[in-house]
């Protein structure tokens, strides 16, 4: 089989470096045609693009082009790599046809991105949950094949291989894992003091801060489950949320004989990565397996959403109104960065998303367009933004 030519975006962020690295140990299977970047790492992103000799380089700041083009000449990069800027310029990029698009950006600016990469035809590996979750219906309409999204998250790349054990008519229900983030256990109380530092401090999992903001409220669990709703059409009420510090099974599928299937790896991204790149194929030797040799112990416990009400508040999204997730993410966006620049307290981004949610009219699914979407993310950012400086 021929190299795949790949497009990866954000490129420098955790997803995106981690997919350099699969590509550079499998050279034979991949090439790479462009990235994308922010332009917070100008030098990281040209030592890249010179690296895999790529012919399209696209960063979201126009003012970095000059650094970047200056960037691109001492690394050794082509001379006549193309440098688009602006912030359409990843969805330029997502759209220039490549066999597969990776979609790491953090964010719901992602989801023009992804919708050019639908429209282009190519297969989208899909690490940015908030396009999805912003725009599912929208982004359902711009596949031109049922099977182009290859989900990267590791609680979905998970439940796509374990789907592969029985018919989609045979599944009872999704069990997504979560790790509980560094506050499980705590009662209320005890999270009510938790400072930007405590929560960044992830005890599994090397994230972006935003993402790592959001596992440790679980409103990355919240996505995930209108992720998990969206890609595989099953009702949020079939999808069921387990904690599992070791997390090591990733999720699980139940099937309506009783049979529970999981899908277990150490933790490390880079084998959904290799899937979503590869998909259906696997790439030898993309991460290591579980050593059976070494004594070990998996646990499992409910959800406590007294403590963590995100997930409810996903569902009660979905069950709402077409727009309902998108301002459940807008808002939550607008929150965790008040709560990174110390201005709000850690509870304070559960109870402003649902503040916000309460508020909001909604759009019905039949009259869903992007301008709405859009729209609904406007409002929904605005409004926290003058409740949270109530706070």
């Amino acid at each position: 089989m021929s190299a795949r030519s790949v497009i990866l975006l954000g490129s420098t962020g955790s997803i995106g470096t981690q997919a350099i690295d699969v590509i550079s140990r499998n050279r034979g299977s991949f090439t790479v045609r462009g990235l994308s970047a922010g332009g917070g790492n100008l030098g990281l992103l040209a030592r890249q693009a010179a690296d895999l000799q790529v012919e399209v380089v696209a960063v979201a700041d126009p003012a970095a082009v000059a650094p970047l083009r200056d960037e691109l000449t001492q690394a050794g990069a082509h001379a006549d790599v193309e440098v688009l800027a602006g912030p359409d310029a990843a969805a330029q990029l997502a759209g220039l046809g490549a066999d597969v698009v990776l979609n790491g950006i953090t964010g719901s600016v992602g989801l023009g991105p992804t919708l050019a990469a639908l429209r282009a035809g190519s297969t989208l590996a899909l690490a940015n949950k908030e396009s999805l979750v912003v725009g599912g219906p929208l982004v359902h309409a711009a596949r031109v094949r049922p099977d182009q999204i290859v989900p990267v998250d590791s609680e979905h790349s998970a439940i796509a291989q374990c789907l592969r054990g029985g018919a989609r008519g045979e599944v009872r229900r999704l069990v997504l894992t979560a790790s509980g983030g560094p506050f499980r256990g705590w009662t209320l109380d005890e999270v009510k003091a938790v400072t930007p530092q405590q929560a960044l401090a992830h005890p599994t999992w090397s994230m972006g801060p935003v993402v790592t903001v959001n596992s440790s409220t679980l409103m990355n669990k919240g996505l995930e489950l209108i992720e998990a709703h969206l890609l595989f059409d099953v009702p949020v009420d079939d999808i069921a949320v387990v904690v599992h510090p070791q997390s090591v099974v990733h999720s699980m599928v139940e099937f309506v004989d009783g049979s529970t299937i999981a899908q277990a790896s150490p933790p490390d991204m880079r084998l959904p990565i290799a899937l979503g790149l590869a998909w259906p194929d696997r790439v030898a030797d993309a991460a290591s397996a579980c050593d059976w040799t070494q004594a070990a112990t998996w646990t499992f416990a409910p959800l406590d959403e007294e403590v963590f009400g995100a997930v409810r508040l996903a569902r009660q999204a979905v069950a709402a109104s077409a727009t309902h997730p998108a301002v459940y993410n807008a808002a939550n966006e607008e929150c965790v960065a008040a709560f990174l620049a110390g201005r709000i307290g850690f509870l304070d981004i559960v109870s402003t998303v649902e503040a916000v949610l309460d508020e909001h009219a909604g759009t019905p699914r039949e009259a869903l367009t992007l301008e709405e979407v859009l729209a609904a993310e406007t409002w929904a950012r605005a409004r926290a933004q003058e409740l949270l400086a109530r706070r």
